[in-house]
């Protein structure tokens, strides 16, 4: 029997605005990190969050400049553009939402179980899955990226964040999602053990 994986999956901004093809924040490999994301959800049973990027009503400091470059980002909480992606939405029991790029939140910190430790996934990997997860290790929070179940603004941009997260060891550890899989001690359905499906 598969034991329960260790830890709070937070899965990052898995919206609408990023999957979007024709959205200006479109993350090209979305589709690829959201399969990663399926094949997380299961072991993680009730331990998921799932985090919303939102505008803030009054843009302050250089966040004005920023949406000086994106107009069309400034659009009220409940706009289409920020709701999670279809497959998500039914899965999400606790959502956090921020109107920063690092999603380590009081919010996201009191659904933290005993063992501290914070297991990211979501997109972008060079942005908001970045910036939560050096904010959560500079708390002492156990950091796991699984770097295939996240997505960059470019294949790129998504390896340099991988890499520069991982400069940060042992407060932040690249992995996989076979890694984490294997940790709980179960395989997936159709799969061999150490053969994660395609």
């Amino acid at each position: 029997m598969t034991s329960p994986a260790t830890g709070l999956l937070a899965v990052i901004d898995m919206q609408r605005v990023f999957a979007d093809p024709g959205s200006p924040w479109s993350t090209p490999r979305f589709t690829e990190a959201a399969a990663g994301v399926r094949r997380l959800l299961p072991a993680y049973g009730d331990r998921v969050a799932f985090t919303r990027f939102l505008a803030p009503a009054g843009p302050d400091g250089a966040w004005r400049t920023y949406y000086e470059q994106w107009p069309f980002a400034l659009q009220p909480p409940d706009a289409r553009l920020w709701q999670l992606a279809d497959e998500f939405a039914p899965h999400a029991r606790h959502v956090v939402d921020a109107t920063t790029f690092g999603k380590w939140t009081p919010e996201l910190a009191r659904h933290l179980g005993p063992e501290g430790r914070l297991v990211l996934a979501g997109v972008s990997t060079d942005c908001c899955v970045l910036s939560t997860a050096l904010a959560a290790a500079d708390a002492g929070v156990e950091v796991l990226v699984a770097a295939d179940a996240c997505a960059g603004a470019d294949d790129d941009s998504h390896a340099k964040a991988l890499h520069v997260m991982d400069l940060y060891r042992p407060l932040v550890r690249v992995t996989t999602v076979a890694e984490l899989l294997g940790e709980a001690g179960g395989t997936e359905p159709g799969s061999s053990a150490g053969e994660p499906p395609e």
